[in-house]
């Protein structure tokens, strides 16, 4: 049987994205903004919450199309605020939109938000040796180097934390724990192979 890390192990859910998405680099501006807004619904509440309410949140959110986002008025907060498959938050909802209007305009400055935002780890994984999910830091500095660059840029919902798991889901860091099967594979030397 397969090792994996402790906090994947609640649902099948969890593990098919632990196994296929956690930790593993990302490049692709929409799929960030995804994660973007995705960990920014997450305040709060448990990433599990969140990732049951993923397809729902691809259906209202467009595909998670930060052109239409930025577009969202009133009529569409109103249908999101209703919304049972997604987090009916007020503020995260209007943060969102924010956010879709701040992406753009570093889409604009960069070229890419992926540019942008691999920056903060000199445009590769970092690879870390936690033996235990306990080891693993809730934010480093480079998490709070982008938060306070996202905020200071418009972003809301990019404190430390979510900053930093933001990083880790798309992999700019690699927490699996030593004993995880992910943390070989996604290893710099298992990459050049």
């Amino acid at each position: 049987m397969r090792q994996r890390c402790a906090w994947a192990l609640g649902s099948p859910l969890m593990v098919e994205y632990h196994d296929n998405e956690w930790g593993v680099p990302l490049h692709d501006d929409r799929k960030l903004f995804e994660f973007l807004i995705l960990e920014g619904a997450q305040a709060g509440l448990s990433w599990s919450t969140i990732l049951a309410k993923r397809a729902a949140y691809r259906q209202a959110y467009d595909g998670f199309d930060a052109n239409k986002v930025a577009r969202y008025g009133r009529a569409k907060i109103r249908e999101l605020l209703t919304n049972p498959g997604i987090v009916r938050n007020r503020l995260k909802i209007m943060a969102s939109i924010e956010n879709a209007c701040a992406f753009k305009a570093v889409q604009s400055e960069f070229r890419s938000f992926d540019s942008y935002v691999w920056a903060f780890v000199d445009g590769r994984q970092k690879h870390n040796n936690w033996k235990t999910m306990r080891s693993v830091p809730a934010r480093t500095a480079e998490s709070e180097a982008m938060s306070k660059d996202l905020k200071r840029r418009g972003f809301k919902f990019v404190g430390s934390t979510i900053c930093y798991a933001f990083m880790q889901a798309v992999g700019m860091v690699n927490d699996h724990t030593v004993d995880c099967f992910r943390h070989r594979q996604l290893s710099p030397r298992a990459r050049r192979r």
